[in-house]
């Protein structure tokens, strides 16, 4: 991807190359047509002639070598001193006798930047992302208290609220991709056995229509997750099921991750003045996080820009 200030794009690049070759520009009236030197058209007329139109994509300014680079050796003390000890950088810098700004670059290389990405008896990086999409999905449930008509404490302030309404509670039934980080969440009245099992195959269904299968789904261990109805429907859609640790729940931490973000931007967003208002309201989040809304996980593309990248071949 070119820069903000880039003067060719690939098909600038194009133009350059065919007027120069094809058309027998001189090169500095070429140049000149598209604002760059002699010195870059002759760059890309070169790359072209030795390598053709894939000669005028972008590359990566990543350096073929370095030098200066730490060496495995040192690379692995690092790593075995952040399992062991768990601190960070400052602290393992003293210890080491290495630049806090090296170990910090050798702990992001290694996945291993944020003490919260590690499993907190072993140390073992907990953070993954699977290759492909359905490889693995994740699914959890929200429990929300229901909103009474005209409005909760939220609308009317803890001072105004008068007697509390017993409305009771509904549940936001979620289903994550592990590499796109697609999601899809119904709102259901219940959280039993039949309610999992039911909304097991609704998400499998859905899924199904953006092109590919599942294959694995990771659950907590609740009563719900583990009992016989739900493992029939897993058998029915044809995918495995695996369970978190017990107290593990950062294990499953993509839907968890996601609820977090459901919650702010969805139920919590803006006061509702009942139950099926907060409810209409859901199609129009889920729509913008998984179509528009920049994922941080994911160099800041939604995730069905990674889904479809994937699906075409685009990955990077």
């Amino acid at each position: 991807m070119g820069y903000g200030n880039s003067r060719l794009t690939p098909f600038g690049r194009r133009l350059l190359v065919d007027r120069i070759v094809t058309l027998g520009w001189p090169v500095a009236s070429a140049a000149a047509a598209v604002g760059v030197s002699r010195q870059t058209a002759y760059r890309w007329v070169r790359r072209f002639r030795s390598e053709g139109e894939a000669g005028l994509e972008d590359r990566s300014s990543r350096p073929h070598s370095c030098p200066t680079r730490l060496n495995a050796e040192a690379e692995q003390r690092i790593v075995t001193d952040r399992v062991t000890e768990k601190e960070g950088p400052h602290l393992m810098a003293g210890r080491l006798g290495i630049p806090r700004s090296t170990i910090y670059a050798v702990l992001v290389r290694r996945g291993m930047s944020r003490l919260s990405t590690l499993d907190r008896t072993s140390g073992i990086p907990i953070r993954y992302v699977k290759d492909c999409p359905g490889e693995l999905v994740h699914v959890d449930i929200k429990k929300l208290g229901r909103i009474p008509d005209g409005g909760g404490w939220r609308v009317h302030g803890m001072e105004n609220r008068g007697t509390p309404h017993r409305v009771g509670y509904e549940f936001a039934h979620s289903m994550v991709d592990d590499h796109s980080r697609v999601a899809y969440t119904e709102i259901l009245d219940h959280q039993d056995a039949t309610a999992c099992a039911e909304f097991m195959l609704r998400a499998s269904q859905w899924f199904a229509t953006l092109g590919f299968r599942i294959d694995r789904v990771m659950t907590d261990n609740a009563w719900a997750y583990t009992s016989h109805s739900f493992k029939a429907m897993l058998d029915t859609i044809g995918a495995t099921h695996k369970r978190t640790r017990p107290y593990r729940p950062q294990t499953n931490g993509k839907v968890e991750r996601f609820h977090q973000t459901l919650l702010k931007g969805w139920a919590y967003k803006r006061p509702y003045n009942s139950n099926p208002e907060r409810r209409d309201a859901l199609p129009d989040f889920l729509e913008t996080y998984n179509q528009t809304r920049p994922h941080s996980e994911l160099a800041g593309q939604s995730p069905m820009t990674v889904l479809v990248n994937h699906l075409c071949g685009k990955d990077t």
